[in-house]
């Protein structure tokens, strides 16, 4: 059987700076990766799609996943098909801005181009993912990176592995969508230029006041973050509603997370760190 991670990928700052006459939206965005997302598995006895995990209620069968898009493309791309069995292991929420379904369509395509021998940096294998979603190109990538344009134009800077992080999503999905619709067309101003962490410290997420009056939990959840001893950074990630914080220390990133897990105990926490 063939496995392949699919790690959370987070917006440590995400600009947006006009809209754009295709229906997109001008991006500036800082973005990570952290060690722990969903799985995506291919077992060659078999076959059809199956989704398991905590997570697998909230998304629809096959036809209407990612995961399955991407195989069709990779094969329409390379010209080879992919008998077996897929299964993805959905440990993160849906629709929780964390790039979950672009990650798992990302891991599909690693997948396929490791079996098919295709180099990861391919510039089909890109092309590929392109056509499957704005952020399934940086999630390609998996690596730290500035993207613009729709996301999609990448250039990889050095990231900060091992800072202690904290996930919290509070049980709201949040429709991509419907967040950048409500965005109030103000440009508040490019990316900061620098290092990882200081870009991001510097930076802001211009979609937190759009998700904030969809889902106003967010506002709680970012109160808690913010307030937690030895937190560096709280923020929103992508459209929401899941919001992070980095931590100073491993210890306070516990303490943070059963903090929260105490007080509220139907939100969603995972303790991570940066890939």
């Amino acid at each position: 059987m063939d496995r392949e991670p699919a790690p959370a990928k987070l917006n440590l700052a995400l600009h947006v700076r006009r809209r754009r006459d295709d229906g997109y939206h001008e991006l500036e965005t800082l973005f990570a990766f952290v060690k722990h997302g969903d799985e995506v598995r291919l077992d060659g006895y078999g076959d059809g799609f199956a989704v398991e995990g905590p997570f697998a209620a909230g998304l629809a069968g096959e036809g209407d996943n990612l995961v399955t898009r991407a195989r069709d493309a990779f094969g329409a791309a390379f010209g080879v098909t992919t008998p077996g069995r897929i299964t993805l292991q959905k440990n993160l929420p849906v629709a929780s801005g964390l790039g979950g379904g672009s990650a798992d369509a990302a891991a599909m395509l690693r997948l396929l181009a490791r079996r098919e021998g295709v180099p990861t940096d391919d510039p089909r294998l890109f092309a590929v993912a392109d056509g499957l979603g704005s952020d399934v190109p940086a999630c390609l990538l998996g690596c730290t990176a500035i993207g613009t344009g729709r996301g999609e134009r990448l250039a990889p800077i050095a990231g900060a592995p091992g800072v202690p992080v904290l996930l919290v999503n509070p049980g709201v999905a949040v429709a991509t969508a419907a967040v950048f619709k409500r965005w109030d067309g103000v440009d508040r101003g490019a990316l900061p230029s620098g290092d990882a962490l200081n870009a991001a410290r510097v930076g802001r997420n211009d979609l937190e006041a759009s998700a904030r009056a969809l889902a106003p939990v967010v506002d709680a959840v970012l109160a808690r973050l913010s307030d937690a001893p030895g937190v560096a950074l709280a923020r929103m990630s992508g459209s929401g509603a899941t919001c992070f914080a980095l931590f100073d220390t491993v210890a306070a990133r516990a303490a943070a997370a059963r903090d929260i897990g105490e007080a509220e105990p139907g939100w969603w926490c995972l303790e991570t760190e940066l890939a």
